[in-house]
């Protein structure tokens, strides 16, 4: 997996690519999310337009990113969820959880 980065109107886009798998790759995501929290960034999203697929590591690393910025007064959101991650959401239902949008345009219209 590859994490690129940028900010946008003080909200934070994560652009995971590939899959999120666990081991080191998905620690990439894992650090970088906590880096944000760390930097007192409350506002991320999470673009999932090229992540091919996730396990439950994966999810475990967005469930546990979401607490910790809830818990901060944050929010994390998704963006471009794919067919595939959509059906794993819908299975475990973290549908009702997490808010997630067809663009990262319209997430970040989200937080106004």
């Amino acid at each position: 997996m590859k994490l690129t980065d940028r900010e946008q109107n003080g909200i934070v886009i994560l652009s995971p690519k590939g899959k999120i798998m666990g081991g080191p790759d998905a620690s990439l995501l894992h650090d970088k999310l906590y880096e944000c929290i760390e930097q007192k960034k409350k506002k991320v999203i999470v673009d999932l337009s090229e992540v091919d697929w996730m396990n439950s590591t994966g999810l475990g690393i967005l469930i546990s990113s979401y607490t910790t910025l809830r818990n901060s007064d944050g929010m994390l959101k998704l963006a471009n969820v794919t067919d595939k991650i959509q059906s794993l959401l819908t299975i475990t239902k973290l549908v009702t959880v997490f808010e997630a949008y067809n663009s990262v345009e319209e997430a970040i219209d989200s937080f106004n």
